[in-house]
């Protein structure tokens, strides 16, 4: 009787081990060159999919006071499954002379991926 009273409170039967996450098409890259430029981002990219059209599909943030990159950036693609396939190969390659990391990126609204 203690050991089934035990394992219904470690492990309760109406809670998921998994949780779901919805991806987004659009993707954070970081650990970039600090010498990247917009259009490189882009065009490194944009061999994995079509890139949304929009001038802020694919750029690199900055330094509001100086300028300069700070070394990451987003994409956002057409389809999740272009988003998806940028990450598997990009993700811990060298590109500039850098290891970058390609990830998802989460949502402004709710901070999940």
């Amino acid at each position: 009787m203690w050991s089934n009273t035990i394992l219904r409170r470690v492990i309760h039967p109406g809670r998921a081990f998994f949780s779901h996450r919805e991806y987004s098409s659009k993707i954070f890259v970081s650990r970039l060159s600090f010498y990247t430029t917009d259009d490189e981002l882009r065009n490194t990219f944009s061999q994995f999919g079509q890139i949304k059209e929009d001038i802020m599909a694919a750029r690199l943030i900055r330094d509001p006071r100086t300028n300069r990159p700070k070394g990451y950036g987003f994409v956002e693609y057409s389809t999740d499954a272009e988003a998806e396939k940028a990450i598997k190969s990009m993700d811990g390659k060298i590109y500039g002379g850098r290891l970058i990391f390609v990830e998802h990126a989460k949502s402004e609204s709710t901070g999940e991926t």
